[in-house]
């Protein structure tokens, strides 16, 4: 069944069901491909400039050749927004996804029909279907695993270009799966053994009413991560230090909490099964999330719960960003 929504595919809106690039496509082959993922408060899109601003980056680093400027990649967000805004009930959020590759590798060029130079894919589709299913970790908090997979580091690849080579965090969350329980979200080390970052999210400690969170060196800088160390600790009067944190550190943390897009801060209660704290969520993780949606106004908590019918999966086996189901009994 056609959703009727439409998606802005180099330089033209297309059905959701037409979007595609050729199997011969660099990020098929290579993962070669930069990414962005925006969400909206009362359908206006959160810090869109600045998501747009690390997309230009990473594809200045990668040298992906394209010629469209940020002037005109955020005109066209918009014009995928207004296309598909009679979709969305009164309740919905826009979720922007934007994907840059290099586009079809040189050998396949002379195949007939394929778009030729870098492919451009914005979709726009309810924040619901990410989010669905997190409503109760406000209340409970996340227990974050560390899994034995590592994150990659800078030198090898620099976690700081939002990019599709991603099959390490896929791994780290498969690695979660296993581990019994719920609520269990992977958490990865470096390769030095600090604390990273989450697989779609950054994490952060509290320890004597410090806000602290690892250095931006080995992690992807998110865009809420940004936004909770410049905008709203400052409103609270709270300090910020980045640095190296350990798993003891986390240990011995009064509170912890993880950061993204979707869901813009989630506590963390738990690592590794052990209580971080007193084990509930913490009054200075409520203070911030409460600042947030006081600056948004949108209730981010309510908003969210409302939507927590289901695991935001459509009943399928098939991973969702932040969980993967174990197949295993």
């Amino acid at each position: 069944m056609d959703s009727g929504r439409l998606i802005w595919m180099n330089g033209k809106l297309i059905p959701e069901a037409e979007a595609k690039i050729s199997v011969y496509d660099s990020a098929l082959m290579f993962g070669d491909m930069v990414f962005e993922m925006t969400r909206s408060f009362n359908k206006k899109q959160f810090k869109l400039r600045e998501h747009l601003e690390r997309l230009y980056y990473g594809l200045k680093i990668l040298r992906i050749p394209l010629e469209m400027t940020m002037e005109q990649m955020e005109k066209h967000c918009y014009e995928t927004i207004e296309a598909n805004d009679h979709l969305f009930g009164s309740d919905d959020e826009h979720r922007l996804m934007i994907d840059v590759s290099r586009g079809t590798l040189g050998i396949y060029q002379r195949v007939e029909g394929l778009h030729k130079g870098p492919n451009v894919v914005i979709a726009d589709f309810p924040l619901r279907w990410t989010v669905a299913g997190m409503g109760h970790l406000f209340n409970k908090g996340i227990n974050a695993v560390i899994t034995s997979q590592r994150a990659i580091p800078a030198e090898l690849l620099d976690p700081k270009i939002k990019n599709r080579s991603r099959i390490f965090y896929l791994m780290a969350n498969i690695e979660a799966s296993q581990v019994a329980g719920e609520d269990n979200w992977a958490l990865l080390l470096d390769t030095s053994g600090y604390i990273s970052e989450g697989t779609g999210d950054n994490f952060f400690i509290i320890k004597d009413n410090k806000v602290i969170t690892p250095e931006g060196r080995n992690i992807l800088r998110g865009i809420s991560r940004e936004y909770v160390m410049k905008e709203l600790c400052p409103q609270l009067g709270l300090e910020v230090v980045e640095k190296n944190i350990d798993p003891y550190d986390v240990y011995t943390a009064d509170e912890a909490f993880m950061t993204g897009t979707p869901f813009c801060m989630l506590p963390v209660t738990k690592l590794n099964g052990l209580a971080i704290g007193d084990g509930q969520v913490g009054k200075v993780f409520n203070a911030l999330l409460n600042q947030w949606s006081s600056n948004t106004g949108v209730d981010i908590a309510t908003q969210i719960k409302t939507w927590n019918t289901t695991d935001g999966s459509g009943g399928s086996d098939a991973p969702t960003p932040y969980r993967f189901k174990s197949n295993t009994k």
